[in-house]
């Protein structure tokens, strides 16, 4: 077994097995869909989630192995590397184990310590630490410059560095305190919790970390680690160094010059590697959050076959409404004025009624934004579709996609307005479709999204967004560019060739047709065609999640039970009268089997329909009708690391902490609670002056 498989399968505690067959697929240019999905015999039926963790976990492995070449190679050139050197490289297991080693060699800027070398001073630091002189004849200089170049060999010294680091990452603690230059400002803003923090570095969580840095990096606060009993550490630091017998004149010098590295050198670059530690750490989980936020947004349940008028709200310049079909196209689109200043709700209803009727429009989505409670009053108020037929939906995002060059393809004669209606209606319709093409950090979900890492969260939501499109399959022939190119193996440069041959040839007939389109070869197919749908298509098997090449084991097992594969697909007492095991002992994998028969049983369904699809129809209308003990129904608008974010149908939203969540302990809202599900919660708190809602599901 490889160090690499070893190293992957000891991080994410999986089958080494499975961890060498899934790098083996990764390496082959399969996707993560594709092995969870289509590989499950060779993987040992990892799911998605261990697949995922392995392909990153080898990114991380690969990266330390890189780095550790290039160690080797710069040692080698400089004529130092020797076999004890080698042997601690390849043994070390972390980046700070290399990094420490490679220390003392690395070429250095100009310091007090070089600047004593360039005197010639090493020989008398090294006497020094030889320990035995009894008294040493130089000048002060002479022997300050010394002691620095010891300082520096202390500060090399990896046993030293990790005497600090477990130190401060067990009972060091992180404070701040606020700026003179901010003192008048803090107490109104949300850092106001922040002025007198103080807490263990193994206490403080993710949420508190990134918002201590944010307050740090605007001038509100100042950020220190502290360790209790700092004289107690550096004796262990000066018995940990230099000769176990020394003359008390060395042993003075050589213990100053390790108080001093600690001060100086070690403490500062220790503290720099422990915030760099929190910070990844509070990415991590800051970024997972984003992450399943954004699969249930994605993965909402749309509203299949719905005819839908799609408001986007506003004063002054009125609400722009559009209708729109079962498909999304844009059926006509005008502006009312129901709301201040010009107030016309009669003219706004019968324009409403109109469009109504001449496109048999069955619901309403209405946008979040300015002037919505307004609108939604006038809605309910009108009688113009039953209350639970008109959805407020999220518009984050929506000027985002209306400014874009997808919409202006899409609505070249119209302007950003009515695009952002159109977008508003189709999120109704097909969340996933139409949220695909907007950025996923503009879409409003999560905490501290432009603190974190960029290039790692860019990493995480494009792979949720893969990950959710390929989970729910995609139609070939009515998917828009931006959806295809989420597809696996596909890419947004097939994508577009995809549809542009779309659009010369018309629809494609069947899966296997997709090979026509130019450049797009058999692994790309081999790599999609599973994820890719033909509703109505020569072959019923295409319109299924079954991958074509396990047609002929249906073809196989439907022969072998008298009937047909038209038939057979979506009959469960055909499907019932086949014969598993033996499609098994023809050489088709049982897991496979497994999934064919799931297939077989749902043919083209969507996983996204088993959601709760019902409008939330909220109680209350303004902040001011807010009691504590209040009982009311909510909808869960954001979920952070400290709790979730609840809409009451009013223009403020609830905080739930994640103590009030449950009656048992839980470290993740998203345990409980997901993105866009319907709760009940008791009004607990309300602060008037700030208007600030406390809720809690205790007791209901």
């Amino acid at each position: 077994m490889s160090s690499t498989i070893q190293a992957v399968a000891e991080s994410t505690g999986l089958p080494a097995k499975g961890v060498e067959a899934v790098i083996s697929l990764l390496d082959e240019g399969a996707t993560v869909p594709f092995i969870s999905r289509y590989r499950k015999e060779r993987t040992g039926s990892l799911d998605e989630v261990a697949v995922r963790n392995i392909e990153m976990a080898l990114g991380r492995r690969r990266e330390f192995e890189k780095r550790r070449s290039s160690i080797l190679e710069a040692l080698s050139q400089a004529g130092v590397l020797n076999d004890d050197l080698k042997k601690r490289l390849e043994a070390s297991a972390t980046m700070t184990e290399i990094e420490d080693i490679y220390a003392p060699f690395k070429p250095k800027r100009r310091t007090r310590a070089s600047i004593a070398r360039e005197k010639g001073l090493e020989p008398l630091a090294k006497r020094i630490m030889a320990g035995r002189a009894a008294r040493i004849d130089a000048s002060d200089d002479d022997i300050s410059g010394a002691c620095d170049i010891i300082a520096e060999w202390a500060a090399e010294t990896p046993r030293l560095r990790n005497i600090v680091r477990r130190e401060l990452r067990r009972a060091g603690s992180i404070s701040a305190t606020v700026t003179k230059e901010k003192a008048a400002e803090i107490a109104s803003t949300p850092y106001a919790e922040y002025a007198s923090f103080d807490k263990p570095v193994r206490r403080c969580s993710s949420h508190q970390y990134l918002a201590l840095r944010r307050a740090e990096r605007e001038g509100f606060l100042k950020v220190k680690y502290n360790i209790a009993d700092e004289e107690a550490l550096i004796d262990r630091l000066c018995g940990s160094f230099g000769p176990h017998e020394a003359t008390e004149a060395c042993g003075i010098l050589i213990d100053n010059s390790v108080a001093d590295a600690y001060k100086r050198l070690i403490r500062p670059s220790v503290e720099n590697e422990l915030a760099a530690e929190m910070k990844e750490d509070a990415d991590r989980v800051a970024i997972g959050i984003f992450s399943e936020n954004l699969r249930s947004l994605l993965l909402a349940s749309p509203l299949p076959g719905r005819r839908v008028l799609a408001i986007d709200p506003g004063y002054r310049t009125g609400c722009k409404v559009v209708a729109i079909d079962a498909q999304g196209n844009l059926l006509a689109d005008t502006v009312i004025y129901p709301t201040e200043p010009k107030c016309d709700t009669e003219g706004a209803k019968r324009t409403l009624q109109q469009l109504i009727d001449k496109y048999k429009l069955d619901t309403i989505a209405l946008g979040d934004g300015t002037a919505s409670r307004q609108t939604e009053q006038f809605l309910r108020n009108s009688g113009l579709v039953r209350p639970d037929s008109l959805y407020v939906v999220s518009e984050n995002g929506a000027s985002v996609y209306s400014a874009s060059d997808i919409a202006r393809s899409e609505f070249p004669d119209k302007d950003v307005t009515v695009r952002g209606a159109v977008s508003i209606g189709r999120r109704l319709i097909d969340p996933l479709a139409e949220l695909v093409k907007i950025d996923p950090k503009s879409i409003g979900v999560g905490q501290y999204q432009h603190d974190v890492d960029q290039n790692g969260l860019r990493d995480a939501l494009d792979y949720t967004v893969m990950s959710c499109v390929n989970s729910v399959g995609i139609d070939l022939n009515t998917a828009s560019a931006k959806l295809l190119e989420y597809v696996s193996g596909i890419g947004p440069a097939m994508a577009s060739k995809i549809v542009a041959y779309r659009s010369e040839n018309g629809p494609f007939p069947d899966r296997k047709s997709l090979l026509k389109v130019p450049r797009l070869g058999a692994k790309a197919f081999e790599q999609a065609a599973g994820f890719l749908r033909i509703r109505k298509g020569a072959n019923p098997l295409d319109n299924t999640g079954i991958h074509p090449e396990s047609y002929p084991v249906v073809t196989a097992m439907a022969r072998k039970a008298g009937v047909s594969v038209e038939n057979l697909v979506a009959d469960s007492s055909l499907v019932d009268k086949l014969d598993i095991e033996s499609a098994v002992t023809a050489g088709a994998g049982r897991q496979t089997v497994l999934d064919i028969i799931a297939e077989l049983r749902k043919p083209g369904r969507d996983p996204r329909t088993d959601a709760d699809a019902d409008a939330f129809v909220p109680e209350i209308s303004s902040f001011e009708e807010l009691r504590p003990g209040m009982v009311l129904p909510g909808l869960v608008t954001n979920i952070t690391a400290f709790g979730a974010f609840v809409s009451l149908g009013i223009k403020e939203n609830g905080l739930l902490h994640i103590s009030q969540i449950s009656d048992r302990r839980i470290a993740s809202a998203s345990e409980v609670l997901k993105l866009g599900q319907k709760i009940s919660v008791k009004v607990i708190d309300i602060d008037t002056s700030r208007r600030r809602i406390s809720l809690s599901m205790k007791g209901i």
